[in-house]
């Protein structure tokens, strides 16, 4: 039997994900988070085979979250459930320590294939995504942004404030705001809303 943890903040799609796993007699939901922090807590406390991590939750989360979680269970297997363009953030998250990265629109089949197949000691990909890591796809500016610059990056793009992302990344607003400098300078761009438009032309979001 593989143990799974569900870490996502929103109610509705880890219920959706425990009844496409309750359908399986191989796969057991043995554990549920609402934050980065929750998950890693309850990582630390219990042992489970993979962990669907959502990219996106209140405080902890992201590439760091698989950082720390692969950390403090190197065996842990993460499979990174998003709704972020896959062609950059999947070839971070597998360098990150995740175990296979799967878009939020994929269907309950090719879910419970790639559990079974990082389970098994695999990895699960796309081959967009793949082409990325083996660097066959054309650089672009944002691949020479740092995790933590992506990271802020993101969240500026979703609407948020420098104080906002200072809380949300346990950093300084002086630091965010540095981080903010350096991606505008790195992208060749001058304002938030140009950054937002590089976003959305490129498919990061």
């Amino acid at each position: 039997m593989t143990r799974i943890l569900l870490a996502d903040d929103h109610n509705i799609v880890r219920d959706g994900l425990k009844r496409i796993l309750a359908a399986t007699a191989d796969l057991q939901v043995a554990g549920e988070a609402a934050s980065g922090d929750e998950a890693l807590a309850l990582v630390k406390a219990n042992d489970y085979d993979v962990a669907l991590l959502d990219m996106s939750m209140p405080g902890l989360s992201g590439i760091d979250l698989i950082k720390r979680l692969k950390i403090e269970k190197p065996a842990l297997k993460l499979l990174v459930l998003s709704m972020h363009g896959e062609h950059q953030y999947a070839a971070r998250a597998l360098k990150a320590g995740a175990s296979g990265y799967l878009n939020k629109d994929a269907a309950g089949e090719q879910l419970l294939a790639a559990i079974r197949k990082i389970a098994a000691g695999g990895v699960h990909i796309t081959e967009a995504a793949a082409a990325t890591l083996m660097g066959a796809s054309a650089r672009s500016g944002h691949e020479a942004l740092s995790d933590r610059e992506f990271e802020v990056m993101r969240l500026l793009v979703e609407g948020l404030g420098p104080t906002e992302i200072a809380e949300r990344l346990h950093l300084s607003v002086k630091t965010v705001s540095t981080h903010k400098t350096r991606i505008l300078e790195k992208l060749g761009l001058k304002t938030t809303a140009d950054l937002v438009r590089y976003a959305l032309e490129n498919k990061l979001f």
